[in-house]
């Protein structure tokens, strides 16, 4: 029986060298990353090059970090950096909409429709709420580690998850009553 290191424990043993250590935190936080990389830039081209940048940032960070909250946060957050660095390029065209709803062979085509109203929903929703549930939803971040991540209190962290729920269920009421 095996015991299951922490994140920051495995973030320690590859500053100290284990490559092992960096294959296994890749492991467990890959799809998050990118699931809100893709969410939050609305394009997948821009997440799979964000999402590039993360991982050789922290590879690079590796001998300056230090155990400091969790391990997922700050990957979350230097993510949300260089995304933000990429935006703000000049050259950088933000008119594109890509899907992010994937088709599955075994997805019902109610199922589909579900999840692209859901969606739809959600990016109406105002950048902040988005973020925040998009983080706690799809990439499993807890109120304290969203708020490592957007840099807000966490009081400002549930507000927003709260109003953007408010907001989703009102959406989806209006949808029922057309």
């Amino acid at each position: 029986m095996s015991i299951e290191l922490s994140d920051d424990e495995l973030m320690l043993r590859y500053r100290d060298g284990e490559l092992s250590a960096f294959q296994e935190l890749y492991r467990r936080h890959s799809r998050g990353l990118y699931r809100f990389l893709a969410w939050r830039s609305g394009r997948t081209e821009w997440a799979d090059e964000v999402a590039q940048e993360t991982w050789l940032a922290v590879h690079h960070a590796r001998t300056r970090y230090a155990a400091q909250g969790s391990f997922r946060s700050y990957l979350f957050q230097i993510g949300r950096n260089r995304l933000a660095d990429m935006q703000r390029q000049p050259d950088v065209d933000d008119c594109g909409d890509a899907s992010l709803v994937q088709d599955s062979a075994e997805a019902t085509a109610l199922e589909r429709q579900q999840n692209l109203a859901l969606h739809a929903a959600i990016r109406l929703l105002p950048s902040e709420q988005k973020e925040a549930l998009v983080l706690q939803h799809f990439s499993g971040l807890s109120i304290d580690e969203i708020a490592l991540v957007v840099a807000a209190p966490a009081e400002t962290v549930k507000s927003r998850l709260r109003y953007a729920m408010r907001k989703l269920r009102e959406q989806f009421k209006q949808e029922e009553t057309v």
